[in-house]
């Protein structure tokens, strides 16, 4: 042990008589140990946010969505002639064969989303009315910041209550207390029982679900809905009238372990799939598949990132290499004189490893902590999320170790392999 102290304490004292050259050689490990952890905090930043996103639709749930068939669907339907009533998506039919057909469901939320102008007295704005019953809180994790939210016996006696959601309530009533007011949703009048807290917007997940906006909704009972609203929304449209029969907008169904998602999401699909094979009107969503499917996206994205900040960590090995080089070249005449009193080829070696560890190590030292200092920044003066990974940390130190042993391999050898008498006789 004493002997490799005295060995590293020759080497740094060896290193310090050129302050400058060791600096900028160490400089080339500090970036590219840097790069790597900022890299890879960028791509485990960019994966949390997914996973994050994918995760609040529910790990357990399994997701059917109405569709709006294309322009060819409906023609191919139609027999070329465009249809006057758009009759499309999922059926109460849908939602009761679901449920009689699949026993691991556990719960089951019908949807129906209506845009609608809900106003009280001079306020007035197009929201989302959203026609469902009590489940919906627990599965789209609402907090309610007064009241309550909807009941069974409010679907059950189709009664005209409504829940507001948090910018919707400070629209209609930016003065007042909303809960027992009146509010007015096409012909009708509802009393406001209850309001949620603010809740952000989820993402859009690629083409499989778009973003969603929970702060203008407006949430009824479902009976309700489906007796005030009835099923044909008819439209106007550059001086021209559409209408459109829907049922349901959505129906999100849920089992009692993850494990069970893959097994139960084709059994839905076979229940649901040939009613609606002709139209392509309805979609499933299986938030799981996409959490998988986003993990393995991210541990490419952090794959690619960290092989490309690795190529910086490979350049400044090779500066180390070529430094130890030069180094090997100047101190002929004192390898001669270690070999010539007694030192074996084994002590060089290891005294030249040893100088280019504490080159690497120092190096790697200053590296990891610009790396961790830094994505704090990035996270607090972008909205780019930046988060340092313990074994990110690690990894980069533990390459620029061995980028500098490797480095410091040949330039090792070359000296231990030196002639004493030919080292001696160096100018």
């Amino acid at each position: 042990m004493g002997r490799v102290w005295r060995s590293v304490n020759l080497g740094v004292k060896s290193l310090l008589l050129h302050k400058l050259r060791s600096s900028l050689t160490i400089l080339g490990v500090v970036f590219g140990v840097a790069a790597v952890i900022m890299m890879l905090a960028v791509g485990e930043g960019a994966a949390r946010d997914a996973q994050e996103q994918i995760a609040q639709l529910g790990a357990t749930n399994i997701i059917y969505r109405s569709v709006k068939p294309s322009q060819d669907a409906q023609s191919q339907k139609s027999g070329g002639r465009p249809s006057r009533v758009l009759n499309y998506g999922l059926k109460y039919d849908d939602f009761d064969r679901i449920l009689a057909t699949v026993p691991t469901i556990t719960k089951a939320l019908p949807i129906r989303e209506i845009k609608r102008e809900v106003r009280r007295s001079n306020n007035a704005m197009e929201a989302r009315v959203v026609g469902t019953t009590h489940d919906y809180q627990e599965f789209n994790r609402l907090q309610i910041e007064r009241g309550r939210f909807l009941l069974p016996s409010d679907n059950e006696h189709y009664e005209n209550y409504c829940v507001l959601a948090a910018e919707t309530a400070r629209t209609l009533f930016p003065f007042e207390n909303p809960l027992r007011q009146s509010i007015k949703i096409g012909s009708d009048y509802y009393t406001v029982v209850g309001v949620t807290k603010p809740r952000g917007s989820t993402a859009a997940i690629g083409g499989s679900m778009a973003a969603q906006e929970y702060d203008k909704d407006v949430y009824i009972p479902l009976n309700t809905c489906r007796a005030r609203f009835g099923e044909r929304i008819l439209s106007s449209r550059a001086g021209s009238q559409e209408a459109e029969e829907t049922q349901l907008s959505q129906i999100t169904l849920q089992v009692k372990e993850i494990d069970e998602v893959p097994m139960t999401a084709p059994v839905i699909e076979a229940a649901v799939q040939p009613f609606h094979e002709d139209k392509k009107d309805v979609d499933m969503v299986v938030p799981y598949e996409l959490l998988e499917q986003a993990k393995r996206q991210a541990a490419i994205f952090s794959l690619v990132l960290g092989s490309i900040a690795a190529i910086s960590l490979i350049v400044g090995g090779i500066g180390i290499m070529n430094i130890m080089l030069a180094t090997v070249t100047e101190r002929t005449r004192e390898i001669g004189i270690r070999r010539a009193l007694g030192a074996k080829r084994r002590d060089i070696t290891q005294q030249f490893l040893i100088e280019t560890v504490v080159l690497s190590g120092i190096g790697g030292l200053i590296g990891v902590a610009i790396g961790v200092f830094v994505p704090p920044l990035i996270t607090q003066f972008s909205e780019i999320k930046a988060v340092v990974t313990p074994s990110s940390v690690m990894l980069s130190f533990g390459v620029s170790v061995l980028v500098g042993i490797v480095a410091g391999l040949y330039p090792a050898n070359r000296a231990a392999k030196m002639d004493p008498i030919e080292a001696l006789r160096h100018e």
